[in-house]
């Protein structure tokens, strides 16, 4: 089978879905995708969260050690089918939204069904 780069475009996202759906995975189906956002300060990621909570998005909130710069971290857990428009989607959303607040895009990780 031929990768479709409209699906499955050449980064980091699109390479991880293709994997998937080379091993045999049903993208369609649902799963719960965690996208993690670090900020500055305590209050600022305890702002972001209020935001998501309010929007009824399930999140954590914890201290991120890794970097100095950014020591909280938040992180959304939405349940969404696992396609590359879907996910691009969310993590504009959350880079827009994070942004006033200082907050850095950490990443995307795939939780297996």
């Amino acid at each position: 089978m031929s990768r479709d780069l409209n699906l499955f475009p050449e980064d980091e996202i699109g390479n991880v879905l293709w994997e998937m759906q080379q091993a045999g995975e049903d993208l369609s189906r649902e799963r719960e995708i965690e996208f993690s956002v670090l900020f500055p300060s305590q209050e600022l990621a305890l702002k972001f969260g209020q935001l998501l909570l309010e929007n009824n998005q399930k999140l954590s909130f914890c201290p991120f050690e890794a970097n100095p710069d950014f020591p909280w971290e938040i992180t959304a857990y939405p349940q969404m089918p696992a396609n590359y428009f879907s996910i691009n989607g969310y993590q504009e959303l959350l880079e827009t939204s994070s942004a006033p607040l200082h907050g850095k895009f950490d990443g995307v990780y795939f939780v297996k069904p």
